[in-house]
């Protein structure tokens, strides 16, 4: 998402209510046309996309004002947002009616371009709006290096590439026809994944949240961490993990645990900017964690032809070693400052929240069972959708049998359960407005790259900046990442970054392909926690009332995973390509060691405090374990295994009979 730390903070004016039951009814239409075409009628891609794209953008210009949230709309905002909406129809209806027509006509009629041109205008008007400033800009900019040549409709323009950059130029017609006429521009790939795989999950997650799933989750992680040393930020943690099943947004994750975890924190001893930043952190790596992991998954899946659940499957490890970082790093700072638990009186209890909530699981159950049976990722999430509400249903019979069966109870049982449905369908399709958006500007990306080869270009580009060091060349990426981060969501940084240093990364560096896929999303994530534009860190210092930067410096420090990881499965293939058992026992077992001493590092405590010459000692160590060397790697391991031996030692030798 692209919210400002005033959008955060701020609250937007309040809609008509003639304008949100519009929205409500738009948006609940949405969803049952999508789960329609996932689970009973599947629909062809010249149909089903252009028709989901119009819903989304009448959605965008209904929910985003064109002067913003917090200026009234007036006479002057429906002159230009009404034609926009009806522009919307437009979109959604024109390929559909027009497809024989448009696919046996040898050239494109100039009716068909006056619909392209306004389709990309309006995709580009939806994203300031919806994704933000950022985003128009990049694909503005696409489309004018297209227009840029000697046969172009920008013919100066060429004059200021570079030689490398150099094309030949297309005019106006042709770059429209490849936006909106063919599966290469706005109605490809990364839409289609939206308007299939990734809508029907967002549904789900949507589900999820309005039946309750949400509070679940917190409270078991309060149930579990909450009497151990700093619990409050081991449950931010935890619920973070379980959340981020649900959410899919590191800033939704924030909003909606951090209202709870980090007052707590502040509570318990932390400081306010420490506590934003564990929340903004573990809250980020909601995006990387299965099942859902975001977008990220099903269009890596698409990119890649690997199947869904292999790229779950492969993501489960590293995912747990994000966590499992911050979960450590909370524990040292807990120990240093002397924290406690919290008292057993203020916690709930693991089996009265498991009483309350098992029917939570039952879909995440279902939806990993479906997988493993070899389901297509939009039928699964048509299922486990139903399988939320046939759960939530039978729970609120046996709730309705067990206190007493009356009339007055059933009619409010069967409002409440509609209200519930219209609320969870409307939910669905406002969640999915932002990353359709980012989809389909992401699809203006990928139509001028292919038209214009930029991304052979851009892999020769990598490949001289780096002079073929496949360390410099992750560094480019990184930064990189971070700066597409500053104004594009995560789904968009992940699709721009891998169109343009995926080839470079696979076929210049030889790093197999899902683990460059893997590498740049992770590195996509950045932005949440990263100064200066951390996204995830300005929420978590809006609810703990702590200066942003320092809450974004915080985020950083937790979220060093982010970085570490990917480095590894670059240089460990193992851990993600598989092998021999021996070998990938051993892999994971060192980047557990090797996480445990970067956060050690990091503290200057593990066991207890660690003097400077141990923390030096053990950064070349850690260096060693990411060595793509086995026998370095052994004696890396080694030294980090005696040092951490001897902090540990030395902590029991402080220790005095009480």
């Amino acid at each position: 998402m692209a919210d400002t730390l005033e959008e955060i903070t701020r609250p937007a004016l309040p809609q008509r209510p003639s304008i949100l039951r519009l929205i409500t009814v738009i948006g609940v239409a949405l969803s049952l046309f999508q789960l329609w075409a996932a689970g009973v009628q599947p629909l062809g891609l010249f149909f089903q996309r252009p028709i989901h794209l119009g819903f989304i953008l009448v959605l965008c210009f209904l929910i985003h004002p064109v002067f913003g949230p917090y200026r009234p709309r007036g006479a002057l905002g429906w002159a230009i947002d009404a034609p926009l909406i009806a522009g919307g129809v437009l979109v959604g209806f024109w390929v559909p009616m027009n497809i024989d027509t448009i696919a046996n006509a040898i050239f494109p009629r100039s009716i068909d371009v006056t619909v392209g041109v306004i389709t990309v205008l309006l995709v580009l008007e939806a994203a300031r709006r919806a994704v933000g400033l950022g985003m128009t800009v990049i694909a503005a900019f696409f489309l004018a290096y297209a227009f840029a040549g000697r046969r172009g409709a920008l013919p100066w323009a060429g004059d200021w590439l570079p030689g490398i950059l150099n094309h030949r130029g297309y005019s106006f017609d042709r770059v429209a026809s490849q936006m909106t006429l063919g599966a290469e521009g706005i109605f490809g790939l990364p839409l289609g994944v939206a308007a299939t795989f990734i809508f029907v999950f967002v549904l789900f997650g949507a589900v999820l949240e309005v039946t309750g799933a949400g509070k679940f989750f917190i409270d078991l992680a309060y149930a579990t961490t909450g009497r151990q040393r700093g619990g409050p930020a081991k449950a931010a943690v935890v619920a973070s993990a379980g959340m981020g099943s649900i959410s899919g947004s590191a800033i939704a994750n924030v909003v909606t645990t951090g209202a709870f975890t980090i007052p707590l924190m502040k509570r318990l001893g932390y400081r306010p900017a420490q506590a934003g930043g564990i929340e903004a952190a573990a809250s980020t790596g909601g995006q990387i964690m299965p099942p859902l992991m975001g977008a990220g998954a099903f269009l890596m899946s698409e990119f890649t032809q690997v199947p869904y659940i292999e790229i779950v499957m492969v993501s489960i490890f590293p995912a747990i070693l994000y966590f499992g970082a911050i979960y450590l790093l909370v524990h040292i700072a807990a120990v240093k400052l002397g924290m406690q638990g919290m008292p057993a009186s203020e916690l709930p209890r693991v089996r009265s929240v498991l009483a309350e909530g098992w029917h939570f699981l039952l879909p995440l159950v279902a939806l990993v069972a479906l997988l493993v049976a070899g389901y297509s990722p939009m039928r699964v999430g048509f299922y486990a959708t139903l399988s939320i509400a046939a759960a939530a249903i039978a729970r609120a019979l046996w709730t309705y049998l067990a206190n007493g069966p009356t009339w007055a109870e059933m009619k409010r049982l069967l409002w409440s359960g509609l209200m519930q449905t219209i609320q969870a369908l409307e939910l669905g399709a406002r969640n999915a407005v932002t990353v359709s958006v980012a989809c389909a500007v992401a699809g203006i990306i990928v139509g001028v790259v292919g038209l214009t080869g930029l991304g052979l270009k851009f892999s020769a580009m990598m490949l001289a900046l780096s002079q073929g060091n496949l360390l410099i060349a992750l560094f480019l990426v990184v930064i990189a990442s971070l700066i597409l981060g500053m104004g594009l969501p995560v789904t968009a940084a992940y699709i721009v970054l891998i169109i343009l240093v995926g080839p470079a990364l696979h076929n210049e560096f030889g790093v197999p392909l899902l683990i460059a896929h893997l590498v740049v999303f992770w590195y996509s994530q950045d932005s949440n926690v990263t100064p200066p534009v951390a996204l995830a860190g300005f929420a978590g210092a809006a609810i703990a009332g702590s200066k942003p930067m320092e809450t974004s410096l915080q985020a950083w420090k937790f979220a060093k995973g982010l970085y570490l990881i990917p480095l590894f499965m670059v240089y460990n293939e193992p851990i993600i390509m598989g092998g021999p058992v021996p070998l990938v026992l051993w892999n994971g077992f060192i980047v557990i060691v090797a996480l445990v001493a970067f956060a050690a590092v990091l503290e200057g405590f593990l066991w207890g405090p660690m003097p400077l010459w141990m923390r030096l000692a053990l950064v070349p160590a850690i260096v060693g374990v990411f060595w793509p060397s086995i026998a370095v790697e052994a004696v890396g391991t080694a030294v980090i295994v005696v040092l951490l031996a001897m902090n540990r030692q030395a902590s029991r030798s402080a220790v005095t009979p009480a």
